[in-house]
């Protein structure tokens, strides 16, 4: 069968219907606020949804926001009154699940977070479980904005990694390519219609074009060293972070940040109780505060520290690669407007003022 197929905006919804037989479909979804939000909903015949890029990536399809690990009970042994039973029960809650209209930029996310929580010392049973049942559609980009740079880290504006389906949008409709064996199951499932051979070649021009409307990049090879170099320079850190919030916004809208907490509810004999992961934030000032009431990164600087050279020194020496995904979500969404492109550019340059 053809990897390619063909739709008009008008066919999705029919698409969407076909997928939403056996699966969650996730779809960006615009929400009327101050600021105009975009954030993915389950999708339901006649939700509308909207093909912008999504202000919040769809992480949560992998790794939720807040999800129970285990629950347990404490019960007496009926037959035993001096001797107590446990249950417990940490089944993994995964449902078949499709993300519809993702970017690259959110695609490799997923990517990035199946390096810690599946190739790591220790496999995520819960991460495993939903990652296993993942279809990605991904829209590439026709064009780059003031805020991406996936260039930079390794990508472009029509990545496959992390995809099952890139669709491309072209002048009368979309082109839809499997990249992945699953991608082209689902191709195959589906309503779509043959892709022509002039569309096919449309479609890599107008790929073509959007990587020519990014900026030039720079060589960024030597950043893990560079930044680690920085690592101890406070100075560098606070003047860098000297407008930063706190907020946490930075860490909440990016597709491949991964600290989490757990916390335990619920206690007493008899009254069940559960284990919940949820996300945090590092640049919380609670994040590494400990018992005693140390906290080893008690300033925003060395908070902003841990952060970047996180996400261009530890995660590359580690997995080979940057774990920022150059969407840029982190630029756009900062209410003090703190660029992470310039934080890494200076501690480059400021490198070689020893």
């Amino acid at each position: 069968m053809s990897m390619y197929r063909f739709a008009q905006y008008s066919d999705l919804p029919a698409l969407l219907a076909s997928l939403a037989r056996e699966n969650r479909v996730l779809v960006p979804v615009v929400k009327p606020a101050v600021k105009k939000s975009i954030v993915f909903e389950e999708w339901k015949e006649g939700l509308e949804f909207t093909l912008d890029k999504a202000t919040v990536p769809a992480k949560s399809a992998v790794l939720p926001q807040s999800e129970t690990l285990v629950t347990y009970e404490k019960t007496r042994d009926p037959e035993h009154p001096d001797k107590f039973l446990l249950r417990l029960d940490d089944t993994p809650e995964a449902r078949p699940t499709v993300v519809f209209g993702a970017r690259s930029c959110d695609a490799r996310g997923y990517a990035t977070l199946d390096r810690p929580y599946l190739n790591g010392l220790y496999k995520d049973p819960y991460y495993a479980a939903r990652r296993a049942c993942l279809t990605v559609i991904t829209l590439t980009c026709n064009s780059g904005c003031n805020t991406c740079f996936c260039h930079w880290v390794g990508a472009g504006p029509s990545s496959p990694e992390g995809s099952d389906i890139l669709m491309t949008q072209i002048d009368d409709g979309y082109v839809l390519q499997a990249v992945t064996p699953r991608g082209q199951a689902v191709l195959d499932a589906s309503p779509l219609s043959e892709c022509s051979e002039e569309r096919e070649r449309t479609m890599m021009d107008v790929r073509k074009a959007a990587w020519k409307t990014l900026d030039p990049k720079p060589d960024l090879t030597l950043a893990p060293d560079k930044i680690l170099a920085r690592f101890t320079d406070t100075e560098f850190w606070a003047r860098e972070t000297d407008r930063c919030l706190s907020c946490g916004a930075c860490t909440y809208f990016c597709p491949s940040c991964y600290c989490f907490n757990v916390t335990d509810e619920g206690s007493g004999m008899g009254r069940p109780g559960r284990r919940i992961r949820s996300w945090d934030n590092c640049m919380s000032s609670l994040f590494t505060r400990e018992a005693s009431g140390h906290n080893p990164r008690a300033t925003k600087g060395e908070r902003m520290r841990q952060r970047v050279t996180h996400k261009f020194a530890t995660y590359p020496e580690n997995w080979g690669a940057f774990s920022c995904m150059g969407c840029g979500r982190c630029i756009s969404n900062c209410p003090a407007r703190i660029d992470i492109r310039r934080i890494v550019m200076d501690a480059i340059a400021d490198d070689t003022k020893e």
